[in-house]
């Protein structure tokens, strides 16, 4: 089966005719439209024009994060699986650029960056559909490194290039009163700025959220951890929490896509 019709021409054309024909003698489209308008030619098989819909048609969640000393690295790892273990989602992990200076992170101690993880820029997040955001808390709000990260989103803002995107919050803090809920709290303003929709996880985690027996982070806002004085690691219910964090925001994201 094959198509020589340009939907938005209304007529068939010839090859290398047709304005909207910019990848000549296969197909076009404009990227940004999710198919809404999807220009073929004669030259393409069905099976290509299937596989390349299936790609264009899956629902992106970018992962993005910010990690000292490994324990929110630890948890974006597993929300990327639990993003990735959606059918039809592609998941991505980004880490945001550091600010500190390499001597002062000697001193800090804090280990390598991850070698396999790339820095997000700001124009990036434009291509996906939704996103988790993760970092330690500072007193109970993001990091600088975070901070700085969104103020740097500011052409973002100014066309609301991320507005309508399902978007949720998960993180890292030292002891009880370190900012499980607030850190996710006083991280909403960001999302609200710039038109995104904060997705919390509510009590849909079952009986994981009513633990009594062990230390566990998180709360209704997100999937979190403990780090105490830095020696603890992440438990297994809190691995276990932050793997259906991704699930369950990529299935959000991927019913609003549907739905465009």
């Amino acid at each position: 089966m094959f198509i020589n019709h340009c939907c938005t021409c209304t007529s068939p054309q010839q090859t290398g005719k047709c304005k909207h024909l910019n990848l000549s003698h296969f197909l076009c489209f404009p990227l940004h439209s999710h198919l809404k308008h999807f220009f073929l030619i004669y030259s393409v098989p069905l099976k290509y024009i299937v596989k390349l819909t299936e790609l264009m048609s899956s629902t992106k969640i970018y992962i993005v994060y910010y990690s000292l000393y490994g324990h929110v690295v630890t948890m974006a790892r597993e929300v990327h699986r639990g993003a990735s273990s959606v059918e039809g989602v592609e998941a991505t992990l980004w880490q945001v650029p550091e600010t500190l200076p390499e001597k002062i992170l000697e001193k800090m101690k804090a280990p390598a960056k991850e070698d396999d993880i790339p820095v997000i820029s700001p124009e990036q997040l434009k291509d996906a559909d939704g996103f988790l955001f993760g970092f330690p808390s500072r007193f109970g709000m993001m990091p600088a490194q975070c901070k700085a990260f969104f103020d740097s989103t500011y052409e973002l803002w100014e066309t609301q290039s991320l507005a309508g995107k399902p978007a949720g919050i998960f993180w890292s803090t030292g002891f009880h009163g370190g900012g499980q809920e607030n850190t996710a709290l006083t991280a909403i303003t960001q999302l609200a700025h710039h038109g995104m929709l904060f997705v919390p996880l509510g009590y849909t985690f079952g009986d994981g959220m009513y633990e009594m027996n062990e230390v566990k982070g998180g709360s209704s806002y997100g999937s979190g951890t403990y780090a105490g004085d830095g020696t603890r690691v992440v438990s297994e219910l809190e691995m276990k929490q932050a793997f259906y964090h991704g699930q369950y925001l990529a299935g959000i994201a991927k019913k609003l896509k549907v739905n465009e």
